[in-house]
Order: C-alpha cells, then sequence, then structure tokens
C-alpha cells in the first residue's frame, strides 16, 4: 500500500509497505530492521516472530524510546513479558501488531513527535 507524503521528510517516514517488506523515504528494505525517526534504519538481526530472543531488545532499549511499535509479521502476535522485561522496567511501552497496522502507527506517533521505535519483523522468503 502507498502512504500520502506529509511533511515529515526530514524524518524516517513509512512511505509504502507490503507482505514482502517496507519502504522508509522511498527506499525498500525487504530484511528486519528497527527505525526511528531522526536516525538511519538499523539492521536488526530477527528472522522470525518464533527467534525473538530479550537480547534482541538490547538493541531497541540502547536507542531509548518513549515507545516500541512491534511488527510481528503478516498477523499480529503478543510478545513474551519476560523478553521485553528490561524495557517494561524502564516504563517503556511496547504494542504488537502485524507490519501494516505497525507502519500506520509508527507514521501517526511520528508526525506527533513523539520518541517511537519501530522494530519490524520481516521474514526472508523461501
Amino acid at each position: 500500500m502507498k502512504l500520502h507524503s506529509t511533511e515529515t521528510k526530514q524524518y524516517q517516514t513509512v512511505t509504502a509497505y507490503d507482505e514482502d517488506g517496507v519502504e522508509l523515504n522511498a527506499i525498500r528494505f525487504i530484511h528486519s530492521l528497527v527505525v526511528l525517526p531522526e536516525t538511519e534504519p538499523a539492521p536488526w538481526p530477527v528472522e522470525s516472530f518464533e527467534a525473538l530472543s530479550a537480547a534482541d531488545f538490547a538493541q531497541i532499549d540502547a536507542t531509548q524510546p518513549d515507545v516500541v511499535i512491534l511488527g510481528t509479521g503478516e498477523r499480529q502476535r503478543f510478545i513474551h513479558p519476560k523478553l521485553i522485561a528490561a524495557l517494561t522496567a524502564r516504563r517503556i511501552g511496547v504494542e504488537c501488531m502485524d507490519n501494516q497496522a505497525a507502519c500506520r502507527t509508527y507514521n501517526i506517533l511520528m508526525a506527533e513527535g513523539r520518541k517511537v521505535a519501530l522494530a519490524l519483523i520481516i521474514s526472508p522468503k523461501s
């Protein structure tokens, strides 16, 4: 789905997404990544929801976001609380949703000026 452009060109904005990947400022990504409004997208070494570990969230915790939007792939799945315990202890909210909803929610929060992290699981196609 293509999204309309807004006055957020200086930020990392989701400009399109589909089941195989995501576009940030019209640049396509087909691997899992962590996105924050004011920094370049960072690869995230997660190949599937089942492979998530607490260590995967340390990369996100280091960015000190206010909230994390976790895109769990093609469908919404919920993370076990022990995997995000470090984030929860620092009062960082983690919201789980499918990738499409995660992209839309990230854009809204980013446009509001929130310090939001988008963590997308994009599984490689076999």
